[in-house]
């Protein structure tokens, strides 16, 4: 089943994987967020239940942020960004009540929103030899405010979250080391073995 294109879902025995199509960077905006959303809510009405719900990406990136091209184009950009904020709030509501495990598989990198996004699933798997999570809003000059939530939830260590959130710590092929002081990732190794990091939820 695919969404507009720009999302595919398959079902691998009881567990339904999102991919997020393309080589591109997976920049949220309205379009993806309702694709995505579209998706889970048909996860969500399968007849027999899904056992479990991964989201994953296809390419670099497992998503790089909001879109900020098309949040500031237009004759009214303030609307556009409520608009985004609406949606993506929609997203996060809707994994967090799933009835199923969620999973975000990490193979590229995730920054800004897209950390975020990954963030407001039960378990992060994160391939480090790949990408990285990171609150890249700290570099922009950008108030995080409206995951702020999420963040407390998934990031308790407060020296973590502060890291993350103020200093905009990252975790990278080289080290992973934030995702994995705080806690709110396991790192896929190769050959499906798994470092030391925690899992949330």
């Amino acid at each position: 089943m695919a969404t507009e294109n720009i999302c595919a879902v398959e079902k691998r025995g009881r567990v339904y994987v999102i991919t997020l199509t393309g080589e591109g960077e997976h920049r949220l905006n309205p379009a993806l967020l309702s694709a995505i959303r579209a998706a889970v809510a048909a996860v969500r009405a399968f007849p027999r239940g899904a056992g479990a719900l991964v989201l994953a990406a296809e390419g670099k990136f497992f998503s790089n942020g909001g879109d900020l091209a098309w949040a500031r184009a237009g004759t009214a950009p303030a609307d556009r960004q409520l608009a985004y904020r609406a949606a993506l709030h929609g997203l996060v509501a809707d994994l967090l009540a799933l009835p199923m495990p969620t999973v975000a598989a990490v193979t590229g990198h995730a920054a800004g929103a897209g950390c975020a996004l990954a963030l407001a699933h039960d378990a992060v798997v994160v391939r480090f030899s790949r990408g990285f999570l990171y609150m890249s809003e700290v570099d922009a000059g950008i108030k995080i405010d409206f995951v702020g939530e999420v963040l407390r939830q998934k990031v308790p260590g407060a020296v973590a979250r502060r890291d993350l959130v103020m200093k905009g710590d990252k975790d990278d092929s080289r080290r992973g080391r934030a995702s994995r002081h705080c806690g709110c990732c396991r790192e896929r190794r190769r050959g499906g073995r798994r470092g030391r990091g925690g899992r949330h939820g």
